[in-house]
């Protein structure tokens, strides 16, 4: 069910690993991160990147549309996140005619623990 998922989902994570960019890069500006509401809607931000994101639920995840700036430039892009079973999320960004990247995220309540 949709709202099962949306509930499972919805809430603030913390980016702990990218296949593209080590650790040093992904706090550059800040502690990176992944959130998204319960109505799909949310943002995300990692090295100098912030973007707002528009989100569908799926089964076992959310397909995503994200719209932001990198250093000032206008970027955007898609991505996905299945909910593991382990309680993290682990998915792709994508930039539009550029980078891509897999992910892993941690719920924000739980920074100590490893995915």
């Amino acid at each position: 069910m949709m709202t099962d998922i949306a509930d499972r989902i919805a809430g603030k994570w913390r980016i702990v690993e990218t296949a593209a960019w080590d650790k040093g890069h992904l706090d550059l500006c800040g502690p990176a991160f992944i959130e998204i509401d319960a109505q799909g809607r949310g943002g995300m931000a990692f090295g100098a990147l912030e973007a707002s994101l528009d989100c569908g639920f799926i089964p076992g995840g959310i397909d995503f549309e994200w719209n932001g700036a990198d250093e000032g430039d206008q970027v955007a892009g898609d991505g996905w996140a299945d909910l593991r079973d382990d309680g993290c999320l682990e998915g792709e960004i994508v930039y539009h005619n550029g980078d891509e990247t897999t992910f892993i995220a941690a719920p924000w309540t739980r920074l100590s623990a490893t995915c």
